[in-house]
């Protein structure tokens, strides 16, 4: 991604360092953070510093490959054994960190440099086949279309390009003129904060829409795709995507609009059977009952939105049945749901 002229990563190793733009900050502020260890790496996680599929997987293979670096000569193994179900336990929905873990992990276990090597290589692959997704999904978009998306699967959520946004951007570099409703995406605001930014860094015209006013729209006819991202898609093609995504799923369907994922296949768990099987996270309360922002002088203020003293129920994800998706957007082709057209990817 370009940013004020210069090119960025979301996240990246340096040593032993893993560096990465603070999440939690933007629209308001550009800012690199460093984690000088696994467990500093795990909170970034944790508390969505770095947040997206792609993202959390590579960040979560460099924690793994940190976790080598940091482990005594002495009891080697059992640290990092232990290190894997820490870095494991900090987002339970996200299939990239499992796949990344899994093979930083393993690589571990042979020596140092290899966990280096295979964390670096799962960077690079996610920044490529991000790039992979985009093409493909370009050749669904036509010249004055309206697209819509949820949440933010662009630049931000992987290491690079996105998926849900990386066909949006090629079809912008080609000349087509196109048009984003980006919604807003409840309770964190990724589509208003996030996907809107990177929009408005891009030069792309754009809206950013409460989340209820898709099917609304849809229904008038001017909402021509509508493209999103994935945390985990089980073997039959039931795919979770952030909380509001269903709703957008069931929506499409009503209209007639073609409703599509974007996702690499390290985003695919064949392991699970259904969307039943899939982990929803549920997160804090206080991401409904609070909004953070910035005031007119500069200050950053979290304020209460809800009414004193209201519980608040906050899943952070929802499976989307594979019925209601169009296709599957991959970097190996696009794809239709199916258990058996999944099982020809692996």
């Amino acid at each position: 991604m370009k940013v004020n002229g210069n090119n960025y990563r979301t996240v990246w190793l340096e040593g032993n360092s893993v560096f990465f733009i603070e999440q939690n900050l933007l629209p308001f502020r550009f800012r690199i953070q460093e984690a000088k260890s696994f467990s500093d790496s795990c909170h970034a996680i944790r508390t969505m510093m770095v947040r997206g599929a792609g993202a959390i997987g590579a960040i979560a293979g460099f924690a793994m490959a940190q976790a080598a670096m940091e482990a005594p000569v002495s009891g080697y193994a059992t640290f990092i054994d232990q290190a894997r179900r820490v870095i494991e336990s900090t987002r339970p929905t996200a299939r990239n960190l499992f796949y990344a873990v899994d093979k930083v992990h393993s690589c571990a276990m042979v020596s140092r440099s290899k966990a280096i090597e295979e964390a670096q290589r799962i960077a690079d692959q996610d920044a490529a086949d991000s790039l992979e997704i985009g093409e493909y999904g370009n050749s669904l978009i036509h010249d004055g279309m309206t697209i819509e998306t949820h949440c933010n699967a662009g630049w931000l959520a992987f290491v690079d390009y996105g998926t849900a946004l990386s066909p949006i951007y090629l079809a912008h570099q080609q000349g087509k003129k196109i048009f984003v409703y980006a919604d807003e995406t409840r309770p964190r605001s990724q589509g208003a904060r996030l996907t809107a930014w990177e929009l408005k860094q891009a030069g792309i015209p754009h809206t950013i829409i409460p989340d209820n006013a898709g099917a609304w729209l849809m229904s008038l006819g001017k909402i021509d795709m509508m493209i999103v991202g994935a945390d985990r898609i089980a073997a039959n093609g039931d795919t979770a995507n952030k909380i509001g995504t269903l709703e957008k799923a069931i929506a499409a369907r009503e209209y007639g609009v073609p409703f599509y994922i974007a996702a690499p296949t390290s985003t695919f768990d064949i392991d699970c059977l259904d969307g039943q099987h899939i982990p929803i996270e549920e997160r804090s309360e206080e991401e409904v009952l609070y909004q953070d922002g910035i005031t007119n002088d500069g200050r950053h203020e979290k304020i209460l939105v809800c009414s004193p003293g209201s519980p608040a129920f906050n899943p952070a994800f929802d499976v989307t049945p594979a019925k209601f998706i169009t296709g599957i957007i991959t970097e190996k082709g696009i794809v239709k749901p199916s258990a058996e057209i999944i099982r020809r990817l692996f």
